[in-house]
């Protein structure tokens, strides 16, 4: 089980001076101990590989490996270690391990490059504190690891992956495992991490509790199991009053799917009754594909106030489009005293400034953009804000009040004054129209049950990977919105 503090690389970098200070575990000995570590996962993972390759740096992630090699040619394994770099630059505890590795393999001289075919490559190359592009020997020796038909075990993070954004620098290795160790850094969980990092296996290294009590995390990791029991289960004598009235508004001319989609979602996370406000010619298809929908024609704002009287939470934005109709109707759910759950087109409309923001200290308000939304609110590009998304996803939350959930690979939940949380759940196959709509109902649905925006907003996130998940089960080329509300219902009954 993986822990759900992450940290950024300074503040692992705080916690290592905590053990060596405080807790007076030398540093060679954290070394050996991430080594031995290593070693055992790479047993564990791979237990019938002969051949190791290590390939290492001249800093303490090399110090790693080198423990590594030593270990696997005390087992009578076959290893060979790659070195990138100068010898002369390793320093302190890593020079000590290289010396031991050499004491302990009579004839093992490192080489430039991978010599043969081994069973199992260990990246050492770089840890944490790379912050620049990977370029020359380095590069190579990162290309040379993804053309290998080996699998890799990266030690800490894959090298030439930024660890405290999951952004690749120019080019980073594609793990089979990472093993982390001390405290899980934050970009494994983000952006490229996710693709680069492979399984995440964590490693303490037997660091005390206390240590860990002096750094505070940078964000948390969230997944479906942790959000179990957070609504509880319906008391016997229920009724459907109980569990909140979600208003869906959206559905403009051809994208009336959008609309019943959340209406949908919402109503199998649970909400008690779930209206749609939509453009009048999508109430007979919709109605007739999903009657339990109060579907009601809106042509005009006004024809919104009484469904907006009857509504705990509205959710705007699904097809809801960006001319006068939809901007009218949001502006009309601004107004309203209501919880508000804004997506797409919605957000859109907020960032051109055709409709005031609403105001988050009145009543709980929830975003929930992808890349491209975002990047409009803050007036950057998406590569801009894809560089960093712990950073754009806490700008977000301060530029405009409210909780702020950042879709994309490592959907980051977040709000001001809190840490935010990372889910982990999901798969590629959700690259598909639809996902952001059935989203957005989850989450409407969450709030309409008693939840929080924060919890909603993330036990959403978490729900929704997991339906996902599960509907992938059958493949993910294919995955369909429809299937991931079609799971739903069993994963739901869990919370």
């Amino acid at each position: 089980m993986l822990p759900t503090a992450l940290y950024r690389a300074c503040d692992v970098r705080e916690l290592d001076r905590h053990a060596i200070g405080t807790a007076g575990i030398p540093g060679i000995e954290l070394m050996e101990r991430a080594g031995f570590e290593s070693f055992r996962t790479l047993r564990e993972r791979w237990p019938t590989a002969r051949r190791v390759a290590v390939v290492a740096g001249p800093g303490n992630n090399g110090g790693d490996g080198f423990v590594v090699a030593r270990l696997a040619a005390r087992e009578g394994l076959s290893v060979s270690v790659t070195l990138i770099g100068d010898v002369a630059r390793i320093r302190g505890d890593a020079l000590a391990t290289y010396r031991r590795m050499l004491d302990a393999v009579p004839g093992l001289e490192p080489v430039r490059c991978l010599r043969e075919e081994p069973d199992v490559i260990v990246d050492a190359l770089f840890g944490t504190g790379l912050t620049r592009d990977v370029t020359g020997a380095a590069a190579s020796a990162v290309q040379e690891m993804n053309d290998s038909p080996a699998p890799v075990l990266a030690l800490d993070v894959p090298s030439g992956l930024h660890s405290d954004t999951g952004r690749m620098l120019g080019g980073a290795v594609r793990a089979a495992a990472t093993v982390s160790f001390i405290g899980l850094k934050q970009g494994l969980f983000t952006a490229e991490g996710r693709e680069c990092a492979g399984a995440i296996v964590y490693r303490d290294l037997d660091v005390p509790d206390h240590v860990f009590a002096r750094v505070e995390a940078s964000a948390r990791r969230l997944a479906y199991e942790d959000c179990l029991g957070l609504i509880g289960p319906r008391r016997r004598d229920s009724h459907k009053g109980r569990f909140g009235h979600v208003l869906v508004a959206g559905g403009d001319h051809g994208l009336a799917g959008a609309a019943r989609l959340a209406g949908e979602a919402a109503a199998r996370t649970g909400a008690g009754l779930v209206s749609v406000a939509t453009r009048p010619e999508h109430v007979a298809p919709i109605v007739a594909s999903r009657p339990e929908l109060m579907v009601r024609g809106i042509d005009s704002p006004d024809a919104l106030g009484p469904l907006l009287d009857r509504a705990s939470v509205v959710a705007v934005g699904p097809g809801l489009g960006r001319n006068e109709w939809g901007a009218s109707l949001l502006e009309r759910v601004v107004a309203s005293g209501c919880a508000i759950v804004i997506d797409a087109d919605a957000i859109n409309l907020l960032a051109e400034g055709a409709v005031a923001w609403p105001n988050a200290a009145a009543r709980a308000v929830v975003y929930t953009p992808h890349p491209g939304e975002a990047a409009r609110v803050l007036d950057m590009s998406v590569d801009t804000l894809e560089s960093d998304r712990f950073a754009s996803a806490q700008a977000l939350a301060e530029t405009r009040p409210g909780t702020w959930l950042l879709k994309g690979a490592g959907t980051i939940v977040a709000e001001s004054g809190v840490t935010p949380r990372v889910c982990e759940g999901g798969n590629p196959g959700m690259a598909s129209g639809g996902m952001g709509d059935v989203l957005t109902g989850i989450v409407a649905a969450l709030l309409a049950q008693g939840c929080g925006a924060f919890d909603a907003a993330s036990a959403g996130a978490c729900v929704h990977a997991a339906a996902g998940d599960t509907a992938a089960e059958r493949g993910e080329r294919g995955l369909l919105a429809g299937d991931v509300v079609e799971a739903l219902r069993a994963l739901v009954g869990r919370l």
